[in-house]
């Protein structure tokens, strides 16, 4: 990568950037590497590539850095005003885009697109316009420019009028709301989402499903002529197989597995799932279908336990917070109402533990991965890779990964508590030998498009226009 006063040739723009700070008591700051398909990907180009990474500063930490000028090689922090940030992050991505793309509202009540709201949607400009700038000083002539997800919608467009020079090219992360969900949203910022991505000469998605979303969108909204000077893009960000399995068998996670196995119990199965408590991973009715499958079929007592990690997400959003207080309310209550001396029904853990989360996937029995609705959802490619003995992965059919796994599953609407205990069941009481066939087919498909292919798979088709 180069320092950011070098033009380069290739650079990605992302909220959160490769790198975050934290200010000591003693006024030192500490670096901490990220991780993720999005450092994998962009470490596939080599350090000599002429390479920009432009982020936003999120904490003071990485505020204070960017006063002093420290920074890695080849990223560009913006220090954008904490309250600008807030509305744009909290206020419009996560409170408004996500909620739509992932239908979530409860509709009797909400959205309501006010004062506030457009408000908010200033900053959200804001916020856009200090990434396109960026990104526009910073690009050598022709350069390719690969915007990530919902953050930065508007960035494409914004800088195209900057720099028509450039190959532009803008990923979703996320899914995309068909169109009557979509035309919740207020008519012209539909219309401004809609051709701020449309600014870029590629518009890629996780799976076709969310693509032609989008593409319907664009009739619909701006009319069928709109897509003309964009290609549409689907590429499905596997799972790193060599990172996941060395990984796996670290002395930590050996470490985690024996206290999972203790806390399990001898020759009792698992159920597992791990996820952040966002309100669309649908953990509260995985929940509701473990209880329902305790009560329906009790010979499944003492001998199951579900393991869930449900690490807190948002809290510094109310109907967060109240969603992580549920999950574990209906925790202690499954535990309360089933458990017994030697035997406690679900394993909940709330802290984050990349550790504990491998071992986990190491002695899953049954994978249980149940979204509302979901990009991708990578947890689903990484159990069956790294899976000691093959599981069996329960999948919801609102999930991307369902495009590529949904063969070897056992598929569920989300939404059917009944049917996903009977999924559930199925998936326990599935043979050794079919296990082994479907695991293995899950984690060939699972890694086909593993994140640096991934990421230079983008690139390369950026370029060649």
């Amino acid at each position: 990568m180069v320092s950011e006063q070098t033009a380069a040739q290739v650079l990605v723009a992302s909220n959160r950037g490769p790198v975050s700070y934290t200010l000591s008591k003693d006024g030192s700051l500490d670096a901490r590497r990220g991780g993720g398909g999005l450092v994998s990907g962009l470490s596939a180009i080599g350090s000599e590539a002429d390479a920009l990474w432009v982020c936003a500063a999120l904490g003071d930490g990485d505020r204070e850095a960017v006063r002093r000028g420290v920074g890695e090689p080849g990223v560009l922090m913006l220090d954008i005003d904490p309250a600008v940030h807030s509305d744009a992050y909290n206020g419009i991505a996560n409170s408004v885009l996500w909620f739509v793309h992932h239908m979530l509202y409860q509709t009797p009540l909400e959205p309501v697109f006010d004062a506030e709201f457009r408000r908010q949607w200033a900053s959200y400009e804001t916020y856009n316009q200090a990434f396109a700038d960026a990104l526009a000083a910073h690009a050598a002539e022709g350069a390719a420019v690969l915007v990530q997800d919902y953050h930065l919608a508007l960035v494409p467009g914004m800088l195209r009028e900057r720099r028509p020079d450039l190959r532009i090219g803008h990923f979703s992360h996320t899914p995309w709301a068909p169109v009557d969900y979509f035309r919740m949203l207020p008519d012209d910022i539909a219309e401004q989402l809609l051709r701020g991505l449309l600014g870029a000469d590629r518009t890629c998605f996780l799976t076709r499903r969310w693509a032609d979303a989008f593409t319907a969108c664009c009739a619909e909204v701006l009319g069928a002529d709109s897509l003309a000077g964009t290609r549409i893009g689907v590429h499905g960000l596997g799972a790193d197989a060599d990172f996941l399995r060395e990984r796996a068998h670290r002395p930590d996670v050996a470490e985690r597995m024996a206290a999972l196995r203790e806390q399990v119990g001898p020759g009792r199965k698992t159920i597992v799932r791990v996820d952040r408590t966002e309100l669309s991973k649908n953990i509260v009715r995985g929940l509701l279908a473990f209880r329902q499958l305790l009560m329906a079929r009790p010979e499944w007592r003492e001998r199951v336990v579900h393991v869930a990690f449900a690490y807190p997400s948002r809290q510094d959003l109310a109907v967060y917070r109240d969603y992580t207080a549920e999950v574990q309310r209906l925790a202690d209550e499954i535990n309360s109402a089933y458990g017994t001396a030697t035997w406690t029904p679900v394993v909940l853990h709330v802290k984050d533990d990349f550790a504990r989360s491998l071992a986990a996937y190491r002695l899953a029995d049954v994978a249980l991965v149940n979204p509302i609705r979901d990009g991708m959802n990578l947890v689903a490619k990484e159990i069956p890779v790294v899976s000691d003995e093959g599981c069996v992965l329960v999948l919801s059919r609102e999930a991307g990964a369902y495009e590529e796994l949904g063969e070897d599953a056992v598929v569920v609407n989300p939404y059917d508590v009944m049917a996903t205990a009977d999924a559930l069941h199925e998936a326990l009481t599935m043979p050794d030998d079919e296990r082994s066939r479907h695991t293995k087919r899950l984690a060939a498909a699972a890694t086909a498009l593993p994140p640096q292919q991934w990421f230079l798979e983008q690139l390369q088709a950026l370029r060649q226009g």
